[in-house]
């Protein structure tokens, strides 16, 4: 019988979703049963699923509070299902604060829930200046400079580490 696993994502510039595709591919190609739904979407319960996976990305600071409500409300469920959890940020292009334990926004979110995910995983997103509107360029390219990243407005970069990602849908598997 075939593992069903469901995946909810909330994303702000697509490559959360390009990560879950990702995730969604490793376990597709293990024999398990996958659906894949926005935080908008999501009309089924967590205890439908025998694994229940959340992806998340960052913006100014915060994942979506949809998502937080999401946990918050299904915190129960979430518990009597194998479940995960994964950050999407800039901030984990650098290598010492790309795992669980040193990015700052993944530990700023699981003291802002009451919820402990069985595995979790932080993924580096992308960066491209020119598909943000005005106001999030210049604020994006204030966060950098801060952080010492790139701040030409032309600059397009995929941070994703697509084999880290590939490693935690077996990991998923696995679980």
């Amino acid at each position: 019988m075939k593992t069903k696993i469901g995946m909810l994502y909330s994303t702000v510039d697509g490559q959360t979703l390009k990560i879950c595709n990702v995730i969604k591919d490793v376990l597709v190609e293990k024999g398990n049963d996958v659906e894949l739904f926005s935080i908008e979407e999501f009309d089924k319960k967590v205890t439908d699923f025998d694994k229940f996976v959340i992806g998340a990305s960052i913006r100014y600071g915060k994942h979506n509070p949809k998502i937080i409500d999401f946990i918050n409300n299904n915190k129960v469920a979430l518990e009597k299902t194998e479940n995960a959890f994964f950050s999407v940020n800039l901030v984990a292009r650098k290598p010492e604060k790309a795992s669980p334990e040193t990015n700052p926004y993944f530990i700023k979110f699981i003291k802002q829930i009451n919820w402990i995910p069985n595995k979790s995983a932080v993924f580096a997103g992308k960066l491209d200046y020119q598909k943000y509107p005005f106001t999030d360029r210049l604020m994006i390219q204030l966060i950098m400079w801060m952080t010492k990243g790139p701040t030409n407005s032309k600059t397009k970069i995929e941070y994703t580490d697509w084999d880290k990602v590939k490693e935690f849908g077996v990991l998923l598997n696995n679980m």
